[in-house]
């Protein structure tokens, strides 16, 4: 199967790095000619446009930062759709509401492709090592088609529903997250105010109920390392609590918490903490309170 990748960022140049190494014929295309260059040091063959891409490719991959782009690779002139082989594959890595996805298999249908979401949790370390968790959304002949690429992306691959499933449930999952850590880094800060230490909190949480991944995750490596220059930006959490409330409208469902903790990732934004890794928001209670909870 020959694969096509659009989109060789962050998180999409290692995917493609690992395709490769698999074996995999990989064609590339991505508007940083660096990031293809370095891909074709690898054995990738470098493609001028996404047009040209798809009427090579099997299998298309993308791996791209919003729902507009997304939809301009896909349907806009000289694009993916009307460029593609026909019975080729589309398989979305991007990060996207539901209706995006849905969209998007509907305008496929009439190209006669097959279009599928498989969002990722894992980051840019996973996507390195070839661990990720996939969500995937698509019929159950199409995943099994495409199982043994996903194999080698990913290592917590779940097939839960058909096209938007996949988004569906990443939306889900991060909308847990960025509450949580906002939730946490209100917590901590009042347990400054109090008196109360640090690594002391993180103890006590750690075995009681309130214990959570954010507090795993974030606290030692983050929170009282002083480092928040890597991890999972500000941006991209108060993106996907954007994908949440957007797709709550969608279905009427009311998302008050999900509110309240995208308004938090605005305030570390307008501090700008924009790039900074979620965690960060601990620095908008820290201000506001006068403490700093590491060193506590």
């Amino acid at each position: 199967m020959k694969i096509g990748f659009i989109g060789a960022g962050a998180m999409g140049k290692p995917m493609a790095k690992n395709l490769l190494a698999a074996g995999y014929e990989v064609y590339v295309y991505d508007l940083v000619e660096a990031n293809v260059k370095e891909l074709e040091g690898f054995g990738a063959k470098a493609c001028a446009d996404s047009g040209e891409l798809s009427g090579k490719a099997d299998l298309i991959i993308t791996s791209l930062p919003n729902a507009k782009i997304v939809e301009t690779v896909m349907t806009g002139k000289g694009g993916v759709m009307e460029n593609c082989k026909p019975g080729a594959i589309i398989m979305d890595m991007s990060s996207v509401a539901p209706a995006t996805t849905k969209a998007m298999a509907k305008a496929g249908e009439k190209y006669g492709v097959k279009y599928m979401d498989a969002p990722v949790s894992g980051g840019v370390s996973g996507a390195t090592a070839g661990t990720l968790t996939i969500m995937v959304g698509c019929d159950e002949e199409t995943y099994e088609k495409v199982s043994p690429i996903l194999k080698v992306l990913g290592k917590n691959i779940y097939h839960v529903g058909e096209a938007g499933a996949g988004d569906a449930i990443k939306i889900v999952n991060n909308l847990l997250l960025g509450t949580s850590m906002a939730a946490l880094a209100e917590a901590l800060v009042l347990g400054a105010k109090l008196g109360l230490k640090a690594e002391t909190m993180k103890e006590v949480i750690s075995v009681s109920s309130g214990r959570s991944y954010a507090l795993e995750a974030k606290f030692d490596k983050f929170i009282m390392a002083d480092a928040f220059d890597t991890g999972f930006a500000v941006d991209l959490q108060y993106k996907d609590l954007g994908l949440a409330l957007d797709a709550a409208k969608d279905v009427a469902a009311p998302l008050p918490l999900t509110a309240a903790a995208a308004q938090v990732f605005e305030m570390a934004r307008a501090k700008g903490l924009n790039r900074q890794d979620i965690s960060a928001v601990i620095k908008v209670w820290e201000d506001l309170a006068g403490v700093k909870v590491k060193d506590c």
